[in-house]
């Protein structure tokens, strides 16, 4: 039997099937599981990953589908795919696409690739993606379709139904036209139910009603509001002349709500909303390390109001002082990882072997960061205490605090999950614990045997 001839998977169970025929080495096997599946769970798959292996899964990407692939991947993996691309292979995955996913995937491209291809577009195509392109990246514009199918208000409703067959613009998600007059100015649209039930010999503007609009220098998230709240499908889009420039659908606002969530939830653990799960080891540490050293300097602030009553205090009681830089230090890096590992669990990308090269990663991404920073802040203990053994202390806990809670924030999410906890509700907890008890334990122990015997 063969992959497609088995009952549907869940993305967890494709991932680990792809992962075992790329095991066996067999291309033949690993491009027959590509032959049914949508653009949208190859694009999925594609960046469940490591780069190594994705280029192995391109090239058994179906021909007729790749564009659309490049166009639903994010845009770390999309400009590594199109690295080496030729500008034929360009122009190539791109002839059948509409405008929109052409924009999207030539904002990838080198500038001169992007005219290239531009130039080779048909004209009704190449107004369009440069329609687009004119739009800033946070404007509903860039974001419409602006292929749009509109009918006028002085013609017969026959007349449009006969118009609609010939060029064939009726689809299962048509509920209804939008209607514009003369000079293409939007006057309000038609519903489907009234285009078909009605007197064929009346006029459009008979039936028409008015229609929530948007305009195209809008802010795109104001628009993503707007067709939540009134529950539509879509909604035409236009310029300050009232003309009819595209529509906003609500496939898009799904995309650009899950963008938000995304990023509000690597925000909030201090990732950067670039890093995708399966970043080279030196990037994710790079985008992770900046706001450690910004928890840093939070971290020696408590440590300085601690240490206002120094005066008062023995030379043990010093190492207290440096305790909280110790426990936030790991604290952050556990939840860096935590987050990254949750949304990659949510979006179905963590699954079967994948599982041990995402532990190998955070373990060296822990130890890398671990001894950067534990170099800044053992500079900065000798600097207050001059004291080279304690220096010698906080360097080695912090190294150690900080691999730990790497490791502890993908093994904390897995385990939880095969316990059939959601680890988005408890993780935290649990690795704040972890990464307390192993600060503390790690400092105050090391010290114990290198300060007090």
């Amino acid at each position: 039997m063969t992959v497609n001839e088995e009952t549907p998977f869940s993305s967890e169970e494709k991932l680990v099937q792809l992962q075992a025929l790329l095991t066996q080495e067999d291309q033949t096997a690993v491009c027959d599981f590509f032959v049914d599946l949508p653009d949208t769970e190859i694009a999925l798959l594609l960046e469940s990953f490591p780069a190594s292996d994705r280029e192995k899964i391109w090239v058994c990407v179906p021909e007729d589908l790749k564009g659309e692939v490049l166009a639903e991947v994010g845009d770390d993996v999309r400009s590594a795919l199109m690295s080496e691309m030729a500008l034929s292979d360009v122009s190539e995955l791109t002839k059948d696409l509409g405008a929109q996913d052409i924009a999207e995937i030539l904002d990838t491209v080198h500038e001169s690739v992007k005219e290239a291809v531009i130039d080779n577009l048909d004209d009704s195509t190449r107004e369009q993606v440069q329609a687009l392109h004119a739009y800033d990246d946070n404007m509903v514009g860039r974001y419409m379709d602006p292929s749009t199918v509109n009918i006028k208000q002085d013609v017969t409703l026959e007349t449009v139904q006969r118009y609609i067959r010939i060029k064939g613009l009726l689809d299962e998600t048509t509920q209804e036209f939008m209607v514009t007059d003369k000079d293409n100015r939007l006057v309000g649209s038609l519903g489907l139910v009234d285009l078909v039930k009605q007197n064929q010999e009346a006029e459009v503007s008979e039936f028409m009603h008015q229609s929530v609009s948007l305009l195209d220098e809008m802010n795109v998230h104001d628009a993503a509001v707007i067709l939540r709240s009134k529950e539509l499908r879509f909604a035409p889009v236009v310029n300050q002349e009232g003309i009819l420039v595209g529509q906003l659908n609500i496939d898009h606002i799904m995309e650009i709500t899950r963008e938000d969530a995304d990023n509000t939830l690597l925000s909030m653990s201090g990732v950067s909303d670039d890093e995708e799960l399966f970043a080279p080891i030196l990037s994710s540490a790079k985008s992770r390390g900046i706001w450690l050293g910004i928890n840093l300097a939070t971290a020696f602030l408590a440590a300085y109001v601690i240490g206002q009553f120094e005066a008062v205090l023995s030379q043990v009681v010093a190492l207290a002082v440096l305790m909280p830089v110790v426990a936030s230090m790991g604290g952050i890096a556990g939840s860096q990882t935590l987050t990254v590992i949750i949304r990659g669990l949510a979006m179905g990308q963590v699954g079967g072997n994948n599982r041990w090269w995402l532990f190998n990663k955070e373990l060296w991404v822990g130890a890398l960061n671990g001894l950067v920073w534990a170099l800044v802040v053992g500079g900065v203990a000798q600097l207050w205490f001059d004291n080279w053994m304690m220096s010698l202390v906080i360097t080695l806990a912090i190294v150690i605090n900080m691999t730990v809670a790497n490791v502890s924030g993908i093994a904390i999410p897995l385990l939880l999950r095969r316990m059939k906890i959601d680890p988005a509700l408890s993780g935290a907890v649990i690795l704040t614990t972890v990464t307390d008890v192993v600060g503390f334990m790690s400092f105050l122990g090391l010290a114990t045997l290198l300060i007090l015997t």
